[in-house]
């Protein structure tokens, strides 16, 4: 993973459990005129380290940080393509908004100097699927291929959809999840109009603060999270190293509102419980929730009166943290991320906190785990994404069989 607070998954993982916050003022562009001036921005990122320099302007950044990922997924796991297995691995990497710096600077190129100094790569650097489609096309990947748009929950969905594609028996493998880029000034003007970004400019760190009674609005930020998901026999015969299982997937629509949850929280309960029903482990197998927590009134409200719908009494005893306290709101690439951070919390037995919970709201009265990270058996656990238009993703994993 990519995220505001590093570069790869061991520097992104040892500043959540440190309580770190990534975000601070916008560089990207001028936000003088925005309301909210503040982001999560992945800090040194160097696509030349990961991409050769002539294929680097034919790729919105999205694509790139996705790219990166991609590559550290391939070291990690260790999978090498061949000419046999290449048609039995897929790629599925989810974004919510796409190429949106290269649409404006095109837009901005096509204004100023005339349709011909629109580069001839515009259409692929700026679509959705390209993400998935640049890996494939690097590692010689030949199984299902794929993208997902569902605002904040095309990462987790894309995680989703993968699992099913193995389990039906599609493919052996597939590299899942998200990314995000979209830190430009159209897309913070048209957040800042929705009222949806916090306006604590003065203190960036303390920005991000889900479940609080004193949050006003969520922090946006960039990365890109991705997974390889194996098949069990296919992992165990060439030895890869199996950090966690995915054992259920859930997915419903609000039917509500194009930006608004569903006030009762129907829709993220509906995702949860289909998640566990398809787990077929009992509620009380759940020792974790990565909650979508991003930062908003509705969301973290809702999300909380979701939960203590669907478990009960019992939800009072579940550790609840949002990994959005610190990285801010990935969007598309969140739910991959966040996936990322539920598996490690299961193989390394830390969750990481809630940060800059200070204000208890009474509305939001579960374990939210606030400002330290805790070390803790986890068997299971549960990762949420909730998106724009009412679409939601919830995906549960547990330890592993060995």
């Amino acid at each position: 993973m990519l995220t505001p607070l590093g570069i790869g998954v061991e520097k992104s993982w040892d500043a959540m459990c440190r309580g770190e916050s990534g975000i601070d003022k916008v560089t990207q562009f001028d936000a003088k005129d925005m309301t909210s001036k503040i982001a999560g921005e992945i800090k040194g990122f160097e696509p030349d380290v990961y991409i050769e320099q002539k294929e680097i302007k034919k790729m919105d950044r999205f694509i790139q940080i996705a790219v990166a990922a991609s590559q550290m997924v391939m070291d990690d796991s260790g999978l090498k393509i061949t000419d046999e297995n290449a048609p039995r691995i897929g790629v599925i990497v989810g974004a919510g908004m796409g190429g949106l710096s290269s649409i404006e600077f095109f837009y901005k190129r096509l204004l100023e100097n005339g349709p011909r100094r629109v580069s001839p790569f515009f259409i692929p650097i700026v679509i959705i699927n390209l993400a998935a489609g640049q890996i494939a096309i690097r590692y010689g990947i030949k199984g299902p291929n794929s993208a997902v748009a569902t605002a904040c929950a095309s990462g987790t969905h894309a995680i989703g959809d993968a699992f099913k594609i193995i389990q039906r028996g599609d493919a052996d493998a597939m590299i899942a999840g998200g990314s995000e880029a979209c830190i430009t000034a159209i897309g913070y003007a048209g957040f800042c109009a929705a009222k949806a970004l916090s306006t604590n400019n003065d203190e960036p760190k303390k920005a991000s603060r889900p479940f609080d009674a004193k949050r006003d609005g969520f922090v946006m930020g960039e990365g890109a999270g991705l997974l390889m998901l194996e098949e069990l026999e296919f992992a165990q015969r060439r030895g890869a190293r199996i950090y966690a299982e995915i054992a259920g997937y859930g997915m419903s629509g609000d039917a509500y509102h194009i930006t608004a949850p569903s006030p009762d929280g129907d829709g993220a309960y509906r995702c949860m419980k289909a998640a566990m029903a398809d787990s077929g482990l009992p509620l009380t197998n759940i020792q974790y929730i990565n909650a979508h927590g991003t930062s908003t009134k509705f969301n973290d409200e809702f999300e909380t009166m979701a939960i203590k719908r669907l478990f009960g009494d019992y939800a009072y005893k579940i550790p609840v943290s949002s990994t959005k306290s610190m990285t801010g709101h990935l969007l598309g690439a969140g739910g991959g991320v966040e996936a990322i951070v539920t598996v490690l919390t299961i193989s390394k037995g830390i969750i990481t906190p809630t940060i800059n919970y200070e204000y208890p709201d009474p509305k939001c009265d579960l374990d939210y785990v606030p400002n330290k990270a805790r070390q803790a058996e986890v068997n299971a656990a549960m990762s949420n994404s909730f998106g724009f238009g009412g679409t939601n993703a919830s995906l549960v994993f547990k330890k592993p069989k060995m």
